[in-house]
């Protein structure tokens, strides 16, 4: 592909699995030219839908930890919900455009990472979404980076160097994303491309809101603290907020990054706290671990910018308010949509895949050289699934 700016859809249902989104963005895979509309699809899945999806994960994660792999079949109602949803939202996007879509940034649904093992598993096959959109998908963004001693995560980082730039930025700033898991880039927009040395650092810092959500869900029903409204009413409860800050992840050094049910232990020590103080607690304990975080970065951030569904959490950014000596504040206060930038981040990539550009880096991922990756399943060409270039 040539270096002029392209459109770009990206697809991206993370690990609460709350709904998928699905954003364009106009961009060369280095600078962006341009944001285009977008659309979350809430809730992602129906309860059948989400119980293969919950089935899956399971069955992955009982093969692979036996050191063997799943059965494919076990698989195909799970593959056949996350096509079904990621379709629906492509198509629905393309319905509110006149622009050329040159490519899909396809993530797919994890239900297993485990970098200590040396496996991701992303559901979805981007061979059957590029023919049912009718569009060249890219997609497996993970494996390339894990082949080269990454840990396949976190891949927004590259993005987040561009959106520094886009905006302006002078000074080194963190991006925070606080999805079902917490992570954090750190960029300094003074370097010249992301894979320079010292450009990026990114980790994810512990849980965001997959406890809390499953605290929420065990105790009320309900699928998250909206509003923070339940932790407000709550007193944190000192004791288990240090039991659960475990230095052993938090101190590790990036890279570094965490499956959604990593700190699933967590919430068996809860079980004697009421509803309001475990939703206190857990809230606390997520914006601990990222104010710990601090200590592996280069340079004190000037300030963080919130993405994800925890800035929407008023109990949650207060905390952090708290524990950082920085202004922070949701993507918006700089004009971005920060309910799409993770799905932005996928379209961004594949255009960046399509250029043979790198997408993770040693300071992202741990990689042991900067690298490029995804697969490209094209309509037009018979080949299924090639990486691109080849």
């Amino acid at each position: 592909m040539p270096g002029d700016p392209v459109w770009a859809m990206g697809l991206m249902c993370g690990t609460s699995m709350d709904g998928v989104d699905a954003a364009l963005l106009r961009t060369d895979g280095e600078r962006i030219a341009g944001f285009g509309p977008s659309l979350a699809l809430e809730p992602a899945y129906n309860a059948t839908q989400r119980g293969y999806v919950d089935l899956a994960a399971l069955a992955v994660a009982d093969r692979v930890e036996q050191g063997g792999d799943p059965d494919p079949d076990t698989l195909v109602p799970a593959e056949g919900a996350v096509h079904d949803i990621h379709a629906a939202a492509a198509i629905a996007l393309r319905a509110r455009t006149d622009e050329p879509v040159g490519v899909v940034g396809f993530h797919g649904q994890t239900v297993f990472h485990a970098p200590h093992l040396g496996r991701t598993v992303q559901l979805g096959d981007g061979a059957r979404l590029a023919e049912t959109v009718s569009c060249p998908v890219v997609w497996d963004f993970r494996s390339a980076d894990m082949r080269a001693g990454g840990q396949g995560a976190p891949l927004a980082p590259f993005y987040h160097f561009a959106l520094a730039r886009h905006i302006g930025a002078a000074e080194p700033l963190a991006f925070l994303n606080i999805g079902g898991v917490a992570n954090v880039t750190w960029v300094d927009p003074s370097k010249a491309a992301p894979e320079e040395e010292g450009a990026l650092l990114a980790f994810d810092t512990g849980p965001g809101n997959a406890l809390l959500n499953d605290w929420m869900m065990r105790r009320t029903g309900a699928p998250l603290d909206r509003d923070g409204a339940t932790a407000a009413r709550g007193r944190i409860d000192g004791m288990l907020l240090r039991l659960n800050a475990s230095r052993a992840f938090l101190e590790r050094r990036p890279p570094k990054s965490l499956d959604r049910n990593a700190f699933a232990l967590v919430l068996d020590r809860m079980d004697a706290l009421s509803t309001e103080d475990g939703a206190a607690t857990l809230t606390a304990f997520a914006a601990e671990c990222i104010a710990l975080s601090r200590m592996h970065m280069p340079a004190p951030p000037a300030r963080w910018l919130v993405c994800g569904g925890g800035r929407r959490n008023p109990v949650m950014m207060e905390m952090l308010a708290g524990r950082l000596d920085a202004p922070v504040e949701p993507v918006e206060a700089v004009g971005l949509d920060g309910d799409m930038l993770e799905a932005q981040a996928f379209a961004y990539l594949a255009v960046r895949a399509l250029r043979g550009l790198p997408l993770s880096a040693p300071g992202t991922t741990g990689c042991d050289v900067p690298v490029t990756g995804g697969v490209l399943s094209d309509p037009r060409h018979p080949r299924r699934g090639h990486r691109p270039g080849t």
